[in-house]
């Protein structure tokens, strides 16, 4: 488990993870974490305001209980943010997150893959690359955490552990943009 995540966001998705599951709180906490990252896809404000460091301390703090509230988040989770607020570690909560729920999935003997495509997967397609991950990761339920990207321009890339799989249209014209260089000389 110690590999999962490494540095900064990997310290703070393990305390959070020990903490969650010394509380037996660790569904409510994975509910908390997928909340916070649609509230950060959704808002290009909150993404700015995690990163700012002209923002102060008190103020972010503030601001994350207020996001806290709004949320209807576990009081861990709550804590847990306004200690990164207080740390100026706002910045790393997106693999903060990702590495908590990383953890939580490797635990229970599932598979967590991050998957990135130009338009929102249907639940079809959904549940078919969940099949197919699955067979990928050894028979292992696999978690998704989906996030859109519009600058794919369509396909997919998925990261299943260490393992990437870039089916993206943005590859592939890149590939083929370095082959005609290439021939070009």
């Amino acid at each position: 488990m110690r590999g999962i995540v490494a540095g900064v966001a990997g310290r703070y998705a393990r305390a959070l993870f020990e903490l969650a599951e010394e509380a037996k709180a660790t569904d409510a906490i994975r509910k908390d974490a997928d909340a916070l990252k649609t509230a950060i896809d959704g808002s290009d404000d909150l993404k700015r305001a995690l990163s700012d460091p002209s923002i102060a301390r008190d103020a972010l703090g503030a601001a994350m209980a207020k996001l806290a509230e709004q949320l209807k988040l576990q009081p861990l989770t709550a804590k847990f943010l306004g200690l990164m607020a207080s740390k100026r570690r706002l910045p790393e909560l997106q693999r903060a997150l990702a590495g908590f729920e990383a953890l939580v999935a490797d635990a229970r003997g599932e598979a967590t893959a991050r998957v990135m495509s130009a338009t929102d997967l249907t639940e079809a397609q959904m549940k078919d690359l969940g099949k197919a991950l699955s067979k990928i990761a050894g028979g292992k339920k696999v978690h998704m955490m989906t996030e859109v990207d519009p600058d794919l321009i369509g396909g997919l890339v998925v990261q299943l552990g260490s393992t990437m799989i870039d089916a993206s249209i943005r590859s592939k014209l890149a590939s083929v943009q370095q082959a005609m260089k290439e021939a070009g000389q």
